[in-house]
């Protein structure tokens, strides 16, 4: 099948575009971008004052499947992917059972090529259960497709077995996702801690809680010769951290999340439990230090970190409500409305920022256009608005700390392998 995409604004950091073209595409593969292309197609989208990028590689998902079918689903998730322009994302491993073992990782894999609607890679658990005390069979977790590790939701508090646990990741040449949390230090807290905490009388979560333990593991990293990456930046210090250590030639990559450079600990003053998120909406300094974090290139992806949770686990008192919040259909509008609308990333840097460098920090042959590249593409209507409700969101859960916002952006064609697999076109 040939499907052509005429006069979008077509932009691929990878290949330094940003120019009006055509795309052909052939076969489920890029065939050819230039201006004014005459192929006959089966099927021709007019992108005209559209934007024509590389699908999001989204590298840090929840998607519940196995254990937790109740908030969402491969299914659910990877079609609420979709709406929102991911085309590839990386499945974290707090499922249940916890993908630390072959088998469990041979389990997802089933379900995947049963219900999956766009690619899903896998993550594997560090350590057993994620208890942080007994490391997982790294190499076997490899062969059975993982492509990164993580412990993701918790921190591995053993200095001693984290680091073994990088040099193995080193020898097996696979990436360490830090979640970087000293529970010694983050505690019972709910927000985070500072005037608005003592305010609203909620316990609150330093930030030394964070970057202590972002420079511990960046150090550990170093020491084991080991590839890191950091999971949700949330504050200013975590990103001086990175950058001092970038400056030195560590190989260490870090992500952030569209709460963290939209939200601040202010939004919690109303007790909204959907902006009740692990690391917590921070002051606005911190904010300002994402942002400027980003505009540097110190912060390198934008991850939607979805964590869906059911109504039950949600609708309650804010201390014990759980932590997180959806963001798989939101991300690219929030990221369009804060950072495009405001001037911090231009249209190249955001697509950096969302699918070159998370398929790069992965080692996934994704998140660019090349000629003979899986023709993954999204067409976004940059100038059309659009309000997120309960009613619109695809994903099972709804907790979202963006419903009722208006943002900007909208995702009219989600491509898959040359084939359209979301459609979402104003009439």
């Amino acid at each position: 099948m040939k499907l052509l995409i005429k006069s979008g604004r077509v932009i691929d950091p990878a290949n330094n575009i940003d120019s009006v073209l055509d795309v052909l595409i052939e076969n489920g593969k890029v065939a050819c971008l230039q201006k004014e292309i005459t192929s006959k197609a089966d099927k021709i989208i007019d992108a005209s004052a559209k934007i024509v990028i590389p699908g999001i590689v989204d590298m840090h998902v929840h998607l519940r499947e196995p254990g937790r079918e109740d908030k969402e689903t491969v299914a659910s998730g990877t079609q609420a992917a979709l709406k929102g322009g991911v085309t590839s994302l990386l499945a974290m491993p707090n499922t249940c059972p916890a993908i630390d073992s072959s088998e469990n990782a041979e389990l997802l894999k089933g379900i995947i090529k049963k219900s999956a609607q766009c690619n899903v890679l896998i993550s594997a658990a560090i350590t057993k259960s994620r208890l942080g005390k007994e490391i997982t069979d790294i190499a076997g977790l490899k062969k059975s497709g993982a492509i990164a590790i993580t412990d993701d939701g918790a921190s591995v508090d053993d200095e001693k077995i984290f680091l073994k646990a990088l040099q193995k990741a080193a020898k097996e040449k696979i990436l360490v996702i830090a979640h970087c949390e000293d529970k010694a230090l983050s505690k019972n807290g709910v927000v985070n801690l500072g005037f608005i905490s003592t305010k609203l009388g909620l316990r609150g979560i330093s930030r030394e809680s964070e970057y202590l333990r972002v420079e511990r593991d960046i150090g550990l990293a170093q020491k084991a010769k080991a590839a890191i990456h950091i999971a949700h930046v949330s504050c200013k210090e975590s990103v001086e951290i990175i950058a001092k250590a970038k400056k030195k030639g560590i190989t260490v990559t870090c992500e952030t999340a569209p709460h963290y450079f939209t939200l601040s600990e202010e939004d919690v003053v109303g007790y909204d439990t959907n902006m009740k998120i692990n690391p917590p909406l921070r002051a606005k300094e911190d904010l300002a230090a994402i942002r400027e974090g980003l505009r540097s290139g110190i912060i390198d992806a934008i991850a939607s970190d979805h964590a869906p949770h059911t109504e039950n686990e949600k609708d309650i008192e804010f201390d014990r409500a759980e932590f997180g919040k959806i963001g798989l259909e939101s991300g690219l509008a929030v990221c369009v409305q804060e950072l495009i609308g405001k001037q911090i990333l231009d249209w190249p840097e955001l697509v950096r920022k969302i699918s070159l460098n998370p398929a790069k920090i992965l080692g996934v042959d994704k998140g660019q256009l090349s000629v003979g590249q899986d023709a993954d593409i999204i067409i976004i209507d940059p100038a059309r608005e659009f309000i997120l409700t309960k009613e619109t969101i695809v994903s099972k859960s709804k907790n979202s700390p963006f419903l009722g916002r208006k943002v900007k952006g909208v995702v009219e064609y989600t491509i898959l392998s040359g084939k359209i697999v979301y459609e979402e076109v104003c009439k």
